[in-house]
C-alpha cells in the first residue's frame, strides 16, 4: 500500500501517494487558507495509503492535518531529526524549515551532490548541500509573487499583474514596466545568489529549481541546469522509505 506526503506550505498544500519506486498518479492540491478537517477529509476519501509524512511550514494547519491523520495511520512530521541520508552542517538544525530538508532529500535520489536548490514559492529558498553529502545552509529571499504584489498593495496606482515574460526590458505600458521590473529584476537576483554561493564552494555544483515560478525564472538564468516540479514530494517519499521499512 503506498504513503501519503504532504507538503504543506504557506500558499498551497500539496498531496501525493508513492510507494518504494516512485511517485504515483493521484494528487491533490488545497489553497493553504482553506484547510480544515472537513476538507482534508473529503480529498483523502477516495484514496488508501499505509503511513503519512508531512512537511509543515504552518504550524495551525499542521495541528489539523495532525488531526485528522493522526488517528490509524503512522504519521511522521518531518524535521532535522528525520532519516535525511545526509549530515547537517548547521549550528541550529531545528530552524531549517521542513520544506527545505525534504529538497535536499529529493536532491540525494534524483539528482547529484554537490547541489544549490533554488524553491521558488512565497518565500525564494536557497540551499547548498555539499558532497559529503551534508546539508550546509543557504539563502531565503522574498518570492517574486510577494515583491510584485508589495507594489501593488503599497502604492496609489499601480495595478495587480499576471507574472509573464515581457516581450522587452523597456516597459511600454505601467503593466508591462511592472512585468519587466519583477521578471529581469528578479533573475538579476537569483543569478548574484547563485553566483555568491558557487565562489564558497570546493566544485561547481548543479543548480536545481522547483516551485511555482520556476520554470518563468529559470527561462532567463542559464546557471539553473534542471526544472524539478516533483522534488518536494519526491523527497518525502524517500524519507517515507526510510521512516516506514
Amino acid at each position: 500500500m503506498p504513503w501519503l506526503l504532504i507538503d504543506n506550505s504557506n500558499t498551497r498544500t500539496k498531496f501525493a501517494l508513492g510507494n518504494e519506486e516512485e511517485l504515483l498518479e493521484w494528487r491533490g492540491v488545497i489553497p493553504t487558507a482553506e484547510i480544515s478537517a472537513e476538507i482534508v477529509r473529503t480529498l483523502l476519501a477516495p484514496v488508501t495509503f499505509d503511513g503519512v509524512v508531512v512537511c509543515s511550514v504552518v504550524p495551525a494547519k499542521a495541528a489539523i492535518l495532525k488531526e485528522v491523520l493522526g488517528d490509524g495511520h503512522p504519521l511522521h512530521f518531518l524535521n532535522w531529526e528525520s532519516p535525511l541520508g545526509m549530515n547537517i552542517d548547521y549550528p541550529q538544525p531545528a530552524q531549517i524549515g521542513a520544506d527545505r530538508l525534504a529538497n535536499a532529500a529529493g536532491v540525494l535520489g534524483r539528482h547529484r551532490v554537490p547541489a544549490i536548490v533554488i524553491d521558488f514559492g512565497t518565500a525564494v529558498t536557497f540551499d547548498v548541500i555539499s558532497a559529503e553529502p551534508a546539508y550546509c545552509g543557504g539563502v531565503i529571499a522574498p518570492g517574486l509573487g510577494a515583491m510584485s504584489g508589495y507594489l501593488t498593495r503599497k502604492t496609489a496606482l499601480l495595478p495587480e499583474i499576471d507574472l509573464v515574460e515581457p516581450s522587452s526590458a523597456i516597459g511600454k505600458s505601467t503593466v508591462h514596466a511592472m512585468q519587466a521590473g519583477a521578471v529581469f529584476g528578479y533573475r538579476g537576483l537569483v543569478k548574484e545568489i547563485i553566483s555568491r554561493i558557487s565562489a564558497e564552494l570546493s566544485e561547481p555544483p548543479i543548480i536545481i529549481a522547483t516551485g511555482g515560478d520556476a520554470a518563468l525564472i529559470a527561462r532567463g538564468v542559464a546557471e539553473i541546469e534542471v526544472v524539478d516540479a516533483e522534488l518536494t514530494l519526491d523527497g518525502l517519499r524517500q524519507i517515507a522509505r526510510k521512516v516506514f521499512a
